[in-house]
């Protein structure tokens, strides 16, 4: 049982370009699972390597981690006890830890040049083998294990260099995940990865590292990407003498063709947004929408997003945010990689639409006093109430409520012109004697006096034509008693004379 208010876990983008769907889902769950045991959740910003730097990447992480309402507790716009919150700003810390893993013979210094290392690479390559800077050899490379003092110090002094992690051959690092399970790795296949580079700065692997123990993380959750590096870590831990924390690392999300992940590079191959809001190209000016821009609601986004790998069990599966909370566990988080669905999201949107009534009536009202058109809020209700259930956002209540405050403009073709014959305008003549005869014009009669009536499929698609426009729609009955008697003659009318035109 987790204590309470021990729990810290932390969402630690790159800078390198907008969020997309896998990055926001890992935030959502260290939030999820951070509220659900009363503890932290902290916003990192990991930007060590400037040279991938992408401006305005923190301001959209902020405003999207906003949007979804899963603000952090402490970090990167918020403060904290353990500021600062960017790598960049840490380089002096990282370096105190570097030079203890020296002094503990767990990391030495490597002066191999670029040169030197894609000339091994080749020579490895030529006999089919992949070469690895690794306990195997690196005895026989660059570095300060194989110099004197005398020499490390000339070296030093006149050549560049990195530092290497020193990976203990002949060890069976056992590690565990608390959604994959037991994890062995053979420390002969790891490689002794470079803490510190040439110029200065450091690695990802180190700043991870030191960041999370100095920031008491108890739980990483991040993606399967990271299981490859996650040995490194808990050596580094070890190393260090710091016990490591508890790792959860999240499926993939895939592309729903199949064809590996979701990422950010080839946007444009994909037939659903990717980025939770909208993404604006500092360099080329390119503005690719968001869910935010596509009518999507944060509650339905989030709601979505959760269930993208995990599931509380059952059949329920719209939950609010505080439900998601109550529910959530990294236990019951799938292994494998999950299918994303853009016609599930829709469906989510769906969902939420009927909490939305408000926005959707301001945003009619705003549609029909743009054409001052005048009708009374029932009215406006009614047509709400009548349309929602065909809508899964709300700028598509227009298109399927419009003919309900105006004639339409134009007609289907091809059923257009399939009734374009004198027929036709005898058929419309003779319904609309049927429909002046009415005094209760309700949808009622209407249906009551049409049901017997020769070609009454025929006459129905004239009347939607007619009324509508197009040959969908809700009941053609309870049309023509919302837009009224006399709006009806007119419409009918004003079909006839298009045809008559047309012949």
């Amino acid at each position: 049982m987790l204590q309470q208010d021990s729990v810290r876990v932390r969402f630690a983008p790159s800078p390198t370009g907008p969020l997309h769907l896998g990055g926001i889902r890992t935030a959502l769950y260290n939030y999820l699972f951070a509220k659900k045991h009363g503890g932290k959740f902290i916003l990192r910003i990991e930007d060590t390597d400037r040279k991938r730097f992408i401006e305005n990447s923190e301001s959209y992480i902020l405003e999207t981690l906003k949007w979804c309402h899963i603000e952090p507790d402490e970090g990167v716009g918020y403060g904290g006890p353990y500021f600062p919150y960017y790598q960049s700003k840490r380089i002096n810390i990282y370096r105190l830890y570097i030079n203890k893993l020296l002094k503990k013979g767990n990391a030495y210094y490597a002066f191999d040049t670029d040169q030197d290392l894609d000339k091994k690479r080749k020579e490895y390559n030529h006999r089919g083998l992949t070469f690895s800077y690794n306990s195997r050899i690196r005895m026989k490379l660059n570095n300060s294990l194989s110099m004197t003092k005398e020499q490390l110090h000339d070296k030093l002094r006149s050549c560049s260099y990195v530092v290497r992690f020193k990976i203990e051959p002949g060890k069976k690092l056992k590690m565990y995940d608390i959604i994959r399970g037991n994890i062995i790795v053979d420390t002969d296949h790891l490689d002794d990865k470079i803490l510190l580079k040439s110029d200065g700065g450091v690695t990802y692997h180190l700043a991870n590292t030191i960041d999370d123990f100095l920031m008491k993380i108890t739980h990483v959750i991040r993606g399967e990407e990271w299981i490859p590096s996650m040995s490194l870590h808990v050596l580094l831990y070890k190393s260090l003498g710091w016990t490591p924390p508890h790792f959860a690392h999240l499926p993939l999300i895939l592309k729903n063709d199949g064809r590996g992940k979701i990422s950010k590079r080839n946007t444009d191959s994909f037939n659903f947004p990717i980025y939770p809001i909208q993404w604006k190209n500092p360099k080329t000016k390119t503005i690719i929408p968001g869910y935010r821009e596509l009518g999507y609601f944060p509650e339905a986004f989030v709601n979505m997003l959760a269930l993208l790998g995990w599931n509380p069990g059952g059949e329920r599966e719209v939950f609010s945010l505080q439900e998601l909370i109550n529910l959530f566990s990294l236990e019951k988080i799938k292994k494998s990689g999950v299918f994303f669905d853009i016609k599930k999201a829709n469906w989510f949107n769906k969902k939420y639409l009927n909490e939305k009534k408000e926005k959707i009536f301001s945003f009619l009202f705003e549609k029909i006093k743009t054409r001052s058109i005048l009708c009374k809020k029932d009215y406006l209700w009614k047509v709400i109430y009548l349309t929602i259930n065909r809508i899964h956002f709300i700028h598509e209540i227009w298109e399927h409520s419009f003919y309900f405050f105006i004639s339409p403009s134009s007609y289907d073709v091809h059923f257009f012109n399939k009734i374009c014959h004198e027929n036709t305008i005898s058929q419309l003549e003779n319904a609309k004697i049927l429909l002046y005869k009415i005094n209760a014009f309700t949808s009622f009669n209407l249906k009551f006096l049409f049901q017997k009536t020769k070609n009454k499929h025929q006459i129905m698609q004239l009347f939607r034509l007619a009324l509508v426009g197009f040959l969908k729609g809700i009941d053609i009955f309870i049309i023509f008693e919302m837009i009224g008697k006399k709006e009806s003659m007119q419409r009918i009318e004003k079909l006839i004379n298009q045809i008559k035109e047309k012949i």
